[in-house]
């Protein structure tokens, strides 16, 4: 399969481009600019091929797609936005999913191209119990907990065994299908472990049983919590349509003047800024 490299031609073109409008566009015209043009060169015909980067691909069978995306990958040649859009058009997870035991840049590309496609969540929970790699963990993860329900058995059993117990207690929070056992097991980790409150009541927020309301309740009037977790208690309590307004005093709080200096709006409760 003879491979192009058409982000390569794209950057030729590109750069005889910018050199014959030099100082025409201001550096933020020039971000909306380049990729409308990508998109324009994706219906452009090459001379050599006598058709469209979008024409090339719109033409391979569903096989020869991901074939095409793996000679890419094995032979270090730039995979285009227009082949994975191609692929991504057809929804060939059952394609891809093999990829997910290939190399660490086949699985990236199959995990970017599936999501969350529910032919997929099955093999991200294998990979996320057999893997060390945090960052993996969580991506697998944050793709399971759109389609938490395919795996909530498995979640339940994994977590009963004590294998990735968090990562199982944040995927059963996001369980659609509401089961007696699942929000034990919330309530249960929420009482019972003092040294992760706020995540603990994420969970309850998230898993949306009314009943949390009490025990967050109770929790928040503790006076030896943190204003980090007073203020992730309150947010499960309002999420969950309670309310709490009582006024406390955190001015002792290490970490209360720091969040407040850089104002705690622009902050979540875990000290990662905020996105928009």
């Amino acid at each position: 399969m003879k491979l192009y490299d058409f982000d390569g031609m794209f950057d030729e073109k590109l750069g005889e481009y910018i050199k014959k409008n030099v100082g025409k566009y201001r550096e933020s015209e020039w971000e909306d600019i380049i990729p409308a043009l990508y998109k324009r060169f994706g219906n452009t015909v090459i001379k050599s091929l006598g058709k469209t980067p979008n024409e090339f691909y719109g033409e391979m069978s569903d096989d020869e797609l991901v074939k095409c995306l793996k000679a890419h990958l094995k032979q270090d040649v730039p995979v285009s936005e227009f082949l994975c859009s191609a692929i991504e058009s057809r929804s060939l997870a059952d394609k891809l999913l093999p990829l997910l035991d290939g190399t660490d840049s086949e699985r990236e590309y199959a995990m970017n191209l599936m999501g969350s496609d529910e032919r997929a969540i099955g093999k991200y929970m294998e990979i996320l119990v057999n893997t060390d790699d945090s960052d993996l963990k969580d991506r697998c993860v944050d793709y399971i907990k759109e389609k938490a329900d395919l795996v909530v058995d498995c979640a339940l059993e994994n977590y009963k065994k004590g294998i990735d117990k968090e990562y199982m207690l944040e995927i059963l929070s996001r369980s659609v299908v509401k089961k007696e056992e699942i929000f034990d097991i919330l309530l249960k980790e929420f009482r019972t472990d003092s040294d992760n409150i706020p995540m603990h009541a994420s969970y309850l927020a998230a898993y949306g049983d009314e009943r949390a309301i009490e025990y967050l309740l109770d929790k928040i009037e503790e006076e030896w919590i943190t204003f980090i977790e007073f203020q992730e208690l309150k947010f499960a309590i309002e999420a969950l349509g309670g309310q709490y307004t009582k006024k406390r005093d955190f001015s002792n709080d290490p970490y209360y003047e720091l969040i407040k200096s850089h104002s705690v709006s622009e902050f979540d409760l875990f000290g990662n800024l905020k996105k928009d």
